[in-house]
């Protein structure tokens, strides 16, 4: 007589095994209390989604690195402006906002976009209006700290800034500017400031394999007003498929979006690319064209498995990002060398 086997131990038994794994928690750079928070979202009851919200708004809140949240990377006007999206790997819904005033949580901003609207991106002052709307608090995202970056920019004739082709000359002068002579630009390698432009960019799965990506940023330093870069356009800062995985990149935005590197990854794994690979092809296709470029991504399929790969140039070498899972039992801090 064969012995009865207890219910429990005979779903377990029936799950892949890759799925012990799961739940995962990945985000870009070292931002270990952004990690914490989206794992104990999760372990605590709540959805991927909950997890990405409350991890990017952690980030938000803690300002990592100055490159997320109130109060960093102001514009050429000096004032701090946030982009932020996030995206159901289920449902495959995605809210964004990009050029966000007034509001410090943008990823909430962007997840209200998701649910409580038919649309998928609000930009600039109507953004701001329609999280006002829906009951965020306007608030003044600046500080002393963005103010001494803005007043020691412009002592510096406001370089480094982002004009080309303008009169008068960008290199020496604040302008006003105008129209100038085209000129053939060179690509020049850069000693980089790897926090001049930065994101928190995650990926959430669950025990059952259900993903969640997003992502949260203030923008390129002393960009042009109005600028919207990489992170909450759908494929570029992230993207999300339960039946595939997730990935989300960090860097070099104005370059990055022209790729599609998250949206590229998942791909590779969906067509059966490990993570690691497919983040490393998804690197080396911008390569190809910008071989200066400065960015990095992250990448988890829906088993559990993760990896990350960055573009090698002088000033960054290697590229940190954090792992939570069952297995490190604690929020990980990982490093990739770069290719």
């Amino acid at each position: 007589m064969i012995p009865a086997v207890p219910l429990k131990v005979l779903l377990l038994t029936l799950l892949p095994l890759s799925w012990a794994s799961l739940p995962l928690v990945i985000n870009t750079w070292a931002f270990q209390h952004a990690t914490s928070t989206a794992w104990n979202t999760l372990r605590s009851g709540g959805s991927p989604l909950d997890a990405v919200e409350k991890g990017c708004g952690q980030c938000e809140v803690d300002r990592c690195d100055g490159s997320v949240g109130f109060g960093g990377h102001p514009d050429e006007k000096g004032e701090t402006t946030l982009d932020a999206m996030i995206m159901n790997g289920d449902t495959m819904e995605v809210g964004a906002v990009g050029d966000l005033h007034r509001i410090k949580n943008a990823i909430g901003v962007a997840r209200a976009v998701m649910e409580r609207t038919k649309h998928t991106f609000l930009v600039g002052e109507s953004a701001s209006i329609f999280a006002e709307n829906m009951g965020f608090v306007a608030e003044d995202l600046t500080t002393n700290t963005s103010l001494d970056t803005f007043t020691s920019w412009l002592n510096s004739k406001c370089q480094p800034n982002f004009r080309k082709n303008v009169s008068p000359d960008s290199s020496t002068s604040c302008g006003p500017y105008k129209p100038g002579v085209v000129l053939r630009e060179k690509q020049r390698v850069q000693h980089l400031d790897v926090h001049s432009h930065d994101t928190i960019g995650m990926v959430v799965i669950n025990r059952t394999g259900s993903v969640a990506a997003g992502t949260s940023t203030n923008g390129a330093n002393h960009r042009v007003p109005g600028r919207v870069g990489d992170s909450p356009i759908t494929g570029a800062g992230a993207y999300a498929d339960s039946t595939v995985g997730g990935a989300a990149a960090t860097g070099d935005g104005d370059v990055m979006m022209r790729f599609l590197p998250s949206f590229l990854a998942v791909e590779l794994m969906r067509a059966g690319m490990d993570p690691t690979a497919a983040c490393s092809t998804a690197i080396k296709r911008i390569k190809q064209h910008f071989p200066n470029f400065f960015g990095a991504i992250i990448c988890a399929n829906a088993t559990g498995s993760y990896g990350a790969a960055c573009n090698k140039v002088p000033g960054f070498t290697t590229f940190p990002f954090m792992v939570y899972s069952l297995q490190s039992g604690n929020p990980i801090e990982r490093t990739v060398e770069c290719i």
